[in-house]
């Protein structure tokens, strides 16, 4: 069995993470574009409600589309982790063959999943795994 689908979920749960802040940056942004533009309307010329809601509600579903990102990505995590922890006590091997022994732990961190061999040996889960 090749593993490699748990990097490759973590690091879509990294680029989900920084495209919610920066969604979220945006949709500050646009908020306060609203809160200037309503201040100096002209009153003789004011801006169209329908126009304006309808861009608050074009918003509103990015900020939901925001959060719901977020709680799948927490779900990513846990998905990861169970993947991970399915490795301990089983023999792995580098896909080249040059690193091989019984999986004592597994590390999730930003950069992705660490296996740790019994012997201390470090295999980056990223490069993918041979599992028997």
């Amino acid at each position: 069995m090749i593993v490699s689908s748990a990097t490759t979920q973590a690091a879509a749960a990294r680029e989900t993470s920084s495209d919610a802040q920066k969604s979220s940056i945006d949709y500050d942004s646009f908020l306060k574009l609203l809160i200037a533009t309503m201040q100096n309307q002209d009153p003789t010329k004011p801006n169209d409600p329908a126009e304006t809601l309808s861009q608050l509600a074009s918003f509103s579903s990015v900020e939901q589309n925001i959060k719901l990102n977020e709680k799948l990505e927490s779900l990513l995590a846990i998905s990861s982790a169970g993947q991970a922890a399915a490795l301990v006590g089983k023999q792995v091997s580098s896909l080249d063959g040059k690193v091989e022994g019984t999986a004592a732990s597994v590390e999730m961190s930003a950069s992705g999943l660490t296996v740790i061999l019994e012997s201390g040996t470090r295999l980056a889960v990223a490069d993918g795994l041979r599992i028997s």
